[in-house]
């Protein structure tokens, strides 16, 4: 699941300086959510991360940048995983080039590895391209560099569109089914959607797909 408010409420918004993601650990429905609110190379991170945590069984909160180095066991452990995971070091020394400045190679090896800048960074440090007074001095120069370009983004998006990220398309179409087979009542299902209006439950079925519904 992803969003970036609180249920349906858009006033409500997720900070992303408390919480970039969670995963709850659960032999028959594990869960992860990423906070939506963050960039989109960045929940990657996040979603490594917490997959980590999924397959050790153990339940978290990542609040945690990709440069930092959390102080709890498992949490670095996850946070060593998810790098690897995405830029495995083997790939990286290979692709690695030397002679590019740094700011020009981590905009590189993001764009070549599908990851944030901050994520490439740190992994120049991992492998030991750079020392921790770059990577630090670096980190906080593009740390700036993001937050300017997210203040210029806008901000909004489809209701009906991002509500399948939200709850995840698979749980939305299903409680659909059920409520509309009589299986789960209206109000239940109204709540777990977030949402409020019977025409506005029967529209979030039409654009997930939900063909059979009808007023």
């Amino acid at each position: 699941m992803a969003s970036s408010i609180v249920g349906g409420n858009s006033h409500r918004k997720l900070d992303v300086g408390e919480f970039r993601g969670f995963a709850l650990a659960d032999d028959v429905a594990p869960l992860i959510f990423l906070n939506g609110a963050d960039s989109k190379a960045a929940q990657m991170f996040t979603l490594a991360h917490e997959l980590a945590h999924i397959w050790l069984g153990a339940s978290g909160v990542s609040d945690t940048q990709a440069g930092e180095v959390p102080g709890q066991q498992t949490e670095r452990w996850c946070n060593q995983v998810a790098a690897e995971l995405l830029v495995p070091m083997e790939e990286l020394r290979a692709a690695h080039q030397r002679n590019t400045p740094i700011q020009d190679e981590i905009q590189r090896l993001a764009r070549e590895f599908k990851v944030s800048t901050l994520v490439a960074l740190r992994r120049l440090f991992d492998a030991g391209f750079i020392t921790q007074t770059a990577l630090w001095q670096h980190y906080r120069a593009e740390l700036e560099r993001l937050r300017t370009l997210k203040d210029r983004g806008s901000t909004g998006g489809d209701f009906y569109r991002t509500l399948g990220a939200r709850t995840s398309k698979r749980f939305a179409r299903a409680l659909i089914a059920s409520t509309l087979e009589g299986l789960t009542a209206f109000p239940d299902a109204f709540r777990m959607l977030g949402v409020r209006k019977t025409a506005t439950f029967y529209e979030v079925a039409r654009e997930l797909g939900y063909f059979g519904a009808h007023p």
